[in-house]
């Protein structure tokens, strides 16, 4: 397949790099011999070096050993960012177990639909969750919990490392055997278990390094990881980046625009990977109080569409620029990304990274193609394409067809091989028999002085078959009508992609990871509906 993107990877960047074969805790412990002395992680006012890093995920690794934890067993991880996280994750692997990765803030349906379904048999839980946890726990496989304290004094799962000795590892099988259990997100519908091996995640890492090496120095880099550790771009962009160039992962357990601004002044991150709502936040913020965002040299948006206007704003004032980029859980999960140095194209995901290709499909045919400004559904190919879904052999197939995995994603690529997301399958718009995506009705409301946050669905109409809706956040102390609000779209959109109705909410139900949760925005408006 021609590749029109070669042509913009950057000098020194190769288009192809070598993946070994190897699994992902040999990844890790290469750092830990080179860079024995430098510090991993810092947690508050916790330090760890990469020598001392090693042996605690050592020492885990004899624990669940111990308590009966084989190859191939499932062990979950129900943790907010924090230095048990990684201790825990290379531990399980170590071990030659699964990592089952679970978000914090599951109820308790969703938490059993994960554990019962990845047939876990341990899970590492912060003892505030541990109520959640006791509610469930008949309904699952789950024979013991492992307790963690956000009081390091307190916390049970050090107090055993700290008596255990230590483990070397098992064999492992890079191509087979799956180091992860990444569930989708389910903004859409129930969640699925992403099977990515250890050769998945650590070319993945390779990679995602190559396509950012150009403006990282190898051993010295400060990486603000804020995105959340248990979702795979965290995994992999925050965690397993930072561990693999030997820098510093300056852990925060969750977004709160104040402590990141204070973080960024004390502690001079040079790297942040963050989602469009923390940009929009940081944006925000500084608009109201300046501060000196010098010391990051790189910045890194994934997750959603980041809008335009945030993007060039946040590139004045910080005087770096934002790499937007593209992945999913699916492959492990970065693909695209805009050249960190080099051109860069607003709006764009930018250019697949090493070792992969992209395509549209064509409508017509139905296979994969190179087709120039040409709305299809984007298929990726690559060394970081999951192995499958976990127990669903049948969606598999329909997922992953002739090597090439299907997104879901609508998108479209330029002449010079920059794509674009124009929306997702399952959230276009037909109304009246046009097809409407919502990220462009997004845009415009982004683009007005007054809103904060978007989100634009479809919702039925009895005859027009779907008619546009719009939920909108505004910023603090502004007002505005929704028919203001209308006249300002119509001068930028054609009449049928005006939303027919715009409500206001305080704030938007959204992922761990920060993107906005459309379904439970329907979901909302149909029971409105339904009452009115």
């Amino acid at each position: 397949m021609d590749r029109p993107w070669k042509k913009h990877i950057p000098s020194g960047n190769p288009l192809e790099i070598e993946i070994p074969e190897i699994s992902l805790t040999d990844l890790f412990y290469q750092s830990v011999k080179k860079y024995p002395d430098h510090i991993a992680v810092t947690f508050n006012e916790d330090r760890h070096t990469y020598s001392q890093l090693g042996q605690l995920v050592k020492r885990f690794a004899r624990l669940l050993a111990d308590a009966g934890i084989e190859k191939g067993d499932r062990v979950a991880l129900m943790l907010p960012n924090c230095p048990q996280y990684p201790i825990s994750f290379f531990g399980t692997l170590l071990n030659g177990a699964i990592v089952v990765q679970i978000n914090p803030m599951y109820k308790s349906n969703e938490l059993v639909h994960v554990l019962k379904d990845s047939g876990a048999r341990h899970i590492i839980v912060l003892d505030d969750l541990l109520p959640i946890v006791e509610e469930v726990f008949a309904e699952t496989d789950l024979e013991k919990m492992w307790l963690v304290s956000k009081e390091k004094d307190e916390c049970e799962l050090m107090k055993s490392l700290l008596s255990a000795g230590t483990y070397n590892s098992v064999p492992i099988n890079p191509i087979e055997d799956v180091a992860v259990l990444q569930y989708t997100g389910g903004t859409t519908g129930r969640s699925k278990g992403a099977m990515l091996t250890h050769r998945n995640i650590v070319a993945n890492t390779l990679q995602s390094a190559a396509a950012s090496k150009i403006n990282t120095e190898e051993g010295k880099e400060k990486v603000l990881g804020v995105s959340p550790l248990f979702h795979v771009y965290g995994m992999t962009s925050a965690m397993n980046l930072t561990f693999y160039n030997g820098g510093e992962l300056i852990i925060v357990s969750r977004f709160d625009v104040a402590e990141i601004v204070d973080m960024i002044k004390t502690l001079k991150p040079t790297i942040f990977s963050g989602v469009p709502t923390m940009y929009i936040a940081l944006l925000h913020y500084y608009q109201s109080q300046p501060f000196d965002l010098n010391s990051l040299k790189s910045c890194v948006s994934g997750s959603s569409p980041l809008p335009l206007h945030v993007l060039t704003r946040f590139n004045e004032v910080s005087g770096s620029k934002i790499a937007e980029g593209y992945g999913l859980s699916e492959a492990s999960p970065v693909t695209h990304r805009n050249p960190v140095s080099g051109l860069q194209k607003p709006g764009s995901i930018g250019i697949p990274i090493q070792n992969t290709d992209a395509a549209i499909i064509d409508g017509i045919t139905g296979e994969p193609a190179l087709l120039v400004d040409t709305p299809g559904e984007l298929v990726i190919r690559g060394p970081q394409v999951m192995k499958g879904y976990w127990g669903m052999p049948e969606e598999t197939k329909k997922t992953i067809q002739n090597g090439w995995l299907y997104t879901g994603d609508i998108a479209r690529m330029d002449e010079d091989g920059f794509f674009y997301i124009v929306g997702g399958k399952k959230e276009m718009i037909i109304a009246g028999g046009f097809n409407i995506y919502p990220i462009e009705i997004e845009e415009v409301l982004y683009s007005h002085p007054k809103v904060l946050e978007a989100a634009v669905f479809g919702v039925p109409d009895q005859y027009r078959g779907e008619t546009v809706h719009a939920a909108v956040v505004l910023k603090p102390n502004e007002m505005i009508t929704e028919h203001e609000l209308q006249d300002y779209c119509r001068t930028h959109l054609s009449a049928f992609k005006i939303p027919g109705q715009i409500t206001f909410q305080r704030e938007f139900p959204k992922t761990a990871v920060g993107k906005v949760l459309k379904r439970k925005l329907k979901e909302a408006h149909k029971i409105h509906s339904d009452k009115n």
